[in-house]
């Protein structure tokens, strides 16, 4: 019985695929059997011409977008970059990533979990003086203008938690610094902040009360 029904759906996938082929014969549109197809959008990605004027980065984005036409994905991002302070040195480099995965941490809720623990002005404003350089609770009171090495830890603590921030064991403990592996993931998402506060095209007012909030 269990390869009678094996076969039955075997069938009703090979009527289904028929019927799409028909369809999409009809409609004039050849791209039957890609991947995403319920929801994905039929349409042929190209890149934009002279978007920068050095070739390799054009190069760059003609790729990007023939991975993007050729997997059926809503796009594909790639980005790297160099961060130094304090004596310390990041690199990074993230190639064709898929933007349905990115996506998908909306969906999933990743996105919304980080942004809570990040996204208040207190906590901001220590990453960004541990970004400069590594520093003391004691210090993080004078330098970030906190009242309490208290009011410090008690926003410190989430930070440390998602493992955004550690202690540094050398040369002395009770230091701390933003995780190496994190330094990244902190500049890019100050670089996607940057592209949605640019008002080069268009004008927008964050500041605005929110009724919905």
């Amino acid at each position: 019985m269990e390869n009678d029904y094996r076969m039955e759906i075997e069938n009703l996938k090979k009527e289904m695929n028929d019927l799409k082929s028909l369809f999409m014969q009809f409609t004039g549109n050849s791209a039957a059997n890609t991947p995403n197809e319920e929801c994905a959008p039929l349409i042929n990605v190209r890149p934009m011409k002279k978007m920068n004027p050095d070739p390799k980065l054009s190069s760059i984005m003609e790729s990007l977008c023939k991975l993007t036409d050729s997997e059926n994905r809503t796009g594909s991002v790639t980005y790297l970059g160099v961060f130094t302070s304090g004596g310390r040195q990041s690199n990074w480099i993230q190639n064709t990533i898929n933007t349905d995965d990115l996506l998908s941490l909306i969906e999933n809720k990743s996105a919304a979990t980080v942004l809570q623990c990040i996204g208040s002005n207190d906590r901001l404003t220590l990453l960004l003086a541990l970004l400069r350089t590594p520093m003391t609770v004691a210090a993080m009171v004078e330098k970030c203008s906190f009242n309490t090495t208290g009011q410090v830890y008690h926003h410190l603590k989430p930070l440390i938690a998602a493992d955004l921030v550690f202690e540094v064991e050398q040369p002395e403990r009770g230091v701390y610094a933003v995780k190496p592996h994190r330094v990244q993931g902190i500049i890019m998402l100050l670089a996607g902040i940057s592209d949605l506060i640019d008002t080069k095209y268009s004008q927008g007012n964050w500041a605005a009360e929110q009724k919905d909030s």
